[in-house]
C-alpha cells in the first residue's frame, strides 16, 4: 500500500516503510524492509520532488519475489501521478 502527501519546499522525496508484526519475525519483516529500501534506492530519481511517501507492506510481500515487488510499487507509484 502506498500513501503519500505533497510538502511544499521539501525537496527530494522521503520515503518512509511500515512492516508491522502482521508481516512475520523480525526476520522476515527486515527482509521485507530491505527489498523495498533496495527499490526505492534505485528508483529514487523517478520520483517526483516535494512528496512524502509510506509504504506499508502487506503479507503478499513476504512470499513476493524482488521484481515483483519492484513492480507492483512502480505501479502505485505511476497510479498515484508521483513518478516523473
Amino acid at each position: 500500500m502506498l500513501n503519500f502527501v505533497s510538502v511544499e519546499s521539501s525537496g527530494p522525496c522521503r520515503v518512509g516503510f511500515i512492516v508491522s508484526r502482521h508481516i512475520g519475525g523480525a526476520v522476515v519483516r527486515n527482509r521485507v524492509r530491505r527489498g523495498l529500501r533496495e527499490i526505492v534506492r534505485r528508483h529514487q530519481h523517478d520520483f517526483r520532488n516535494g512528496f512524502w511517501i509510506v509504504l506499508v507492506a502487506r503479507r503478499d510481500a513476504v512470499s513476493a519475489s524482488y521484481h515483483e515487488l519492484e513492480h507492483e510499487l512502480l505501479r502505485l507509484a505511476r497510479r498515484a501521478s508521483i513518478l516523473l
